[in-house]
């Protein structure tokens, strides 16, 4: 599967992501600078990810995700775009990910799921881009995804009754949970054969029909998410509780697939 690539500041204009507002443009291209001049020789390769190369940025909302690409790791350099980040911090920028190309293809066992995300959809600001020739295992992928759907779960009920199972807190946690869902659910669709298409409704509405699983509810939490709908907080614990059983019910969907798999191999 071809990942979403496009160069946008060695050569090209920064238009090219109009779903971006221009003063994240602006900021993308101060930080490839400030970056270029601090690692200097060390420096390979800068990445954008997340939100923002996918097209579903929300200004004022989203974060700003960045890979930068090492040849060596400076603990001097390290120290001095410690104090440079700060500036990008205030605007949403998390610390990006540095990493070598050998860091990289030696985790991507343990990661297959955080870098089939960045592999599908992102956006080279400079260099070269790593993600090219990665290769990940189908098995590595499958096993991750599914201990990624259990932890969820187990933190959603956590996370519900630390917050009182207040409606309030309902309506912070729902958008929360998709969020960190979503990209579960793009990595079991590759394991099942089936392209991620770019919208998170396509992408659930195409998890329901390849496992016959209702998630008529995670749309609701995108919708929630997106802003959308504002359910009143009479509304809130009927959809919690809507969206714990579409949950509940795609993780034992998942682990009969697991067990069906196991015993086609005995």
């Amino acid at each position: 599967m071809e990942g979403c690539l496009k160069q946008v500041v060695d050569g090209v204009e920064m238009s090219t992501l109009p779903n971006l507002p221009l003063d994240v443009r602006q900021l993308l291209r101060r930080f490839v600078t400030e970056v270029r001049v601090l690692f200097g020789a060390s420096l390979e390769g800068v990445v954008l990810y997340g939100s923002a190369a996918r097209g579903d940025f929300l200004p004022g909302r989203s974060n700003v995700n960045l890979l930068v690409l090492l040849n060596k790791h400076e603990f001097g350099v390290l120290q001095r775009y410690g104090r440079i980040h700060r500036r990008f911090a205030r605007e949403k920028f998390i610390v990006p990910l540095l990493i070598t190309e050998q860091e990289l293809r030696d985790t991507a066992d343990l990661f297959p799921l955080e870098y089939l995300e960045i592999k599908e959809h992102h956006v080279l600001l400079s260099g070269r881009d790593p993600f090219a020739e990665l290769r990940l295992d189908q098995r590595h992928l499958r096993l991750q995804c599914e201990q990624e759907l259990h932890g969820n779960l187990l933190r959603l009920r956590q996370r519900f009754v630390e917050g009182g199972s207040r409606p309030d807190a309902v309506l912070i946690l729902l958008p929360l949970s998709v969020a960190s869902l979503l990209p579960c659910l793009r990595g079991l669709l590759v394991t099942l054969g089936v392209a991620p298409r770019a919208a998170a409704e396509d992408q659930i509405q195409d998890v329901q029909t390849k496992l016959g699983v209702d998630l008529a509810a995670f749309l609701e939490a995108v919708r929630l998410k997106r802003g959308l709908i504002s359910p009143g907080l009479a509304e809130a614990p009927r959809l919690f509780e809507r969206y714990l059983a579409a949950f509940q019910a795609l993780v034992e969907r998942v682990d009969q697939l697991r067990a069906q798999g196991r015993g086609e191999q005995a």
